[in-house]
């Protein structure tokens, strides 16, 4: 087991003196604490009781819409048809292409973190599922990634919206913003996920599912939170 460094347990050791009510306060001390020299991130972890869900419905794959974004950057390409690509180009979309940038992901070139695809364009890229499928790339509907509409879907992604997936054990885990952002906009992007999710997946996210619920920063001590209070 790797050792903590000293810093660390300092910090756990005057943690030991302070009292914590509520998520409001628990946030001002994840920002205050762990005295790194890079702006951290916040994240948020869960643990699904997997047990008690059977079926497809113990996998909780979603996106999620934070009001504040969680400040990572996203680099979104889209692939559209030609007549399109003026369009795309506006959209703010950092790659933007057709039949060329399906050569090029073909060729393993692949220079982006999310791919949007426009619905036409969806039978050419069909081939490429053995390569985009497990970089999580392969555009899908439910995620936002198969539109028409792609100016709105590259300002989503890029800004607000966040994919989320649990894995086999049943663990959670996302950012919802940074240590340099204002504690209301952290407080509010954590409500505002847990709510999306208490009615996307009502089956999983409720207080007899969820075991645990934790927040911490990125070199800091984990908090535990009450799935009521939030």
């Amino acid at each position: 087991m790797r050792s903590r460094s000293k810093r660390y347990k300092n910090l756990l050791e005057s943690l030991k003196k302070k009292e914590f009510k509520n998520v409001d306060q628990i946030i001002k001390e994840l920002k205050n604490g762990s005295g790194v020299k890079f702006v951290e991130s916040i994240d948020l972890s869960l643990k699904i009781n997997l047990k008690k869900i059977k079926g497809p419905e113990n996998s909780l794959r979603s996106l999620v819409e934070l009001p504040h974004g969680n400040g990572k950057k996203i680099k979104v390409a889209v692939l559209c048809d030609e007549n399109k690509l003026e369009d795309a180009k506006k959209s703010g979309a950092d790659v933007v292409g057709s039949d060329d940038l399906i050569k090029k992901i073909s060729d393993k070139d692949i220079n982006f973190d999310k791919l949007i695809c426009t619905p036409s364009m969806m039978s050419k890229i069909g081939k490429l599922g053995k390569i985009l499928g497990p970089k999580g790339l392969m555009p899908n509907p439910k995620m936002g990634t198969v539109s028409d509409d792609f100016i709105s879907s590259v300002e989503k992604i890029k800004n607000k919206s966040i994919e989320i997936k649990n894995d086999k054990d049943g663990n959670l885990s996302f950012s919802i913003g940074r240590k340099s952002f204002q504690d209301s906009k952290l407080l509010e992007n954590l409500k505002n996920a847990f709510e999306f999710l208490k009615k996307e997946k009502p089956a999983i996210f409720n207080s007899e599912n969820i075991k645990k619920v934790y927040l911490t920063s990125t070199m800091g001590a984990s908090f535990k939170l009450n799935f009521k209070d939030i």
